[in-house]
């Protein structure tokens, strides 16, 4: 289909963009490579009457190293995010996202901004207790990654302020693991688990477990993360706690899996990315 008319403008400072934003309110929206946001457009699902294109403005793009956290910047596409190992799971994660062209235009801003659960990256921030900064009319802030989502698609992002830089701790020492699911590898996730395991000597010092499309918004696995933190690690210890990992969910019936599979998919996938992380 093709998308209602807007315009659009291209700003080439992050003032002119907060400006626009302000004067032009639920009117407008942001362009941060656009993968999440044109689909909806062409369904006609979204129609803004003006799009106000990020590319331009300075001091979005990079990654780097600060006091023990990665700064990211907010049109840092997923591309470069999978060609930094260093970042360990959010670079696992963003190689797996769609396809090269996809993970050539889309940016770590737009996807936290744009708040889907079947999204890759947000339950990445949210186990990382990571943190985004926004800037708007209001001033600068940052938001924590427990008070970021809120609902389907939605954000407590404010309508006239920019996503400008994303930061996640580094954690040093963690393994990692991420296991999905889908019929494509292009597709969204049916589900998908996310896991960071410290470990000392064969007991499990810490735990953090991301689910994505489990709910409305992505979750933390606390049974699972109660169930393994201070127990040794092997294979009965995992099996046990991921057998926790859909408690508390709600994940939404599909075209692709049921409600109940998806809670299946996500038993399964947490052993697998905890035994991953765990380096068994």
């Amino acid at each position: 289909m093709i998308p209602a008319e807007f315009d659009y403008e291209a700003p080439e400072t992050l003032d002119e963009a907060i400006r626009l934003l302000r004067d032009n309110g639920d009117e407008a929206k942001l362009l941060a490579g656009g993968h999440s946001l044109i689909p909806l457009m062409k369904l006609r699902l979204a129609a803004p009457a003006l799009l106000i294109d990020l590319r331009r403005v300075p001091g979005l793009h990079g990654v780097q190293r600060e006091n023990g956290s990665w700064r990211i910047g907010a049109m840092t596409p997923h591309a470069t995010l999978e060609t930094t190992p260093e970042l360990g799971l959010a670079s696992r994660v963003a190689g797996t996202i769609a396809d090269q062209q996809v993970r050539n235009r889309g940016t770590i801003g737009g996807s936290l901004a744009h708040g889907d659960p079947a999204s890759d990256l947000p339950a990445i921030l949210l186990i990382g207790e990571g943190t985004i900064t926004v800037q708007g009319t209001a001033g600068q802030r940052t938001i924590d990654a427990a008070e970021l989502f809120r609902d389907y698609l939605e954000t407590s992002i404010g309508q006239d302020e920019v996503l400008t830089e994303v930061r996640i701790p580094a954690f040093d020492g963690y393994g990692f693991g991420y296991q999905k699911f889908n019929r494509r590898s292009e597709d969204w996730a049916m589900v998908a688990i996310s896991a960071l395991v410290k470990q000392t000597g064969d007991i499990c010092e810490d735990v953090r477990v991301g689910l994505t499309n489990m709910a409305g918004t992505p979750l933390r696995a606390s049974a699972v993360e109660d169930a393994l933190r201070g127990q040794p690690l092997n294979a009965d210890t995992i099996a046990s706690a991921a057998s926790h990992a859909a408690d508390g969910t709600d994940p939404p019936a599909d075209l692709n899996a049921s409600a109940d599979y998806k809670r299946h998919l996500a038993r399964v996938l947490c052993k697998r990315a905890l035994t991953e992380a765990a380096g068994l």
